[in-house]
């Protein structure tokens, strides 16, 4: 089974660029919505290192959206979650669950020496601290967020200023408080941070470098905003 695990793949990515992505550390901030299936998607994919983290549990309210959620786990870690989870989808792979919320005193030290960290929060003040991190380390930061029919997705090199043009407020929340978490925006907007990852983990491709792609579930359309 491991010789073919990965075959599927090499019509988009060479064998070399498939090999080169067990060398690649991933970390990814939040294990709910958007995190479930970008975790899911990594490890399907082969990333040979993931750092799953997130502090919170599951509640009822999780059962409409997020993947590693499930009636007998209402109350559990979900980076514990996630890291059995992968333990079943793809043993080849190294998932670290960091059963903690990112803040000033952790942060630095458990986002350094990953390529690419995943942003997947849920809150303004916890993204900025993210991308603060991140531009300290100059580790690429994949952005997502979702609300209700739409989403946004950005990659953020560590010059950029793109977290300050998007949240220029000083609010908590955004719009997902008012439009809510369906199920489908989630693998959408996730799957997208995905290919922006493996993009730039390969070199292949355009990324989405000082841009904002705009998503519209309910008009069917696709917009990208340039900064």
């Amino acid at each position: 089974m491991t010789n073919q695990r990965y075959i599927k793949n090499e019509k988009m990515l060479s064998a070399e660029e498939n090999r080169s992505l067990r060398e690649k550390k991933v970390a990814v901030v939040g294990c709910g919505g958007l995190g479930g299936f970008i975790i899911e998607e990594l490890g399907r994919l082969g990333i040979g290192h993931i750092t799953a983290i997130d502090g919170d549990v599951f509640e009822e309210s999780n059962l409409n959206r997020q993947l590693f959620s499930d009636t007998g786990n209402i109350g559990y870690s979900k980076a514990l979650a996630a890291k059995e989870r992968m333990n079943k989808v793809n043993p080849d792979i190294k998932l670290v669950a960091v059963n903690e919320y990112l803040d000033d005193n952790n942060a630095e030290k458990i986002l350094k020496n990953h390529h690419v960290v995943c942003d997947a929060l849920d809150n303004i003040p916890s993204r900025k601290l993210v991308g603060k991190a991140c531009k300290k380390l100059k580790i690429p930061l994949i952005y997502g967020a979702i609300a209700g029919w739409y989403g946004y997705v950005s990659t953020i090199f560590p010059e950029d200023q793109t977290l300050d043009f998007i949240y220029d407020t000083d609010k908590e929340k955004g719009e997902e408080q008012e439009l809510g978490n369906p199920a489908f925006t989630p693998a959408i907007i996730a799957s997208l941070q995905v290919a922006e990852t493996v993009k730039l983990l390969t070199g292949k491709g355009n990324l989405l470098l000082k841009k904002i792609l705009y998503v519209n579930c309910l008009e069917n359309r696709y917009e990208i905003i340039e900064l």
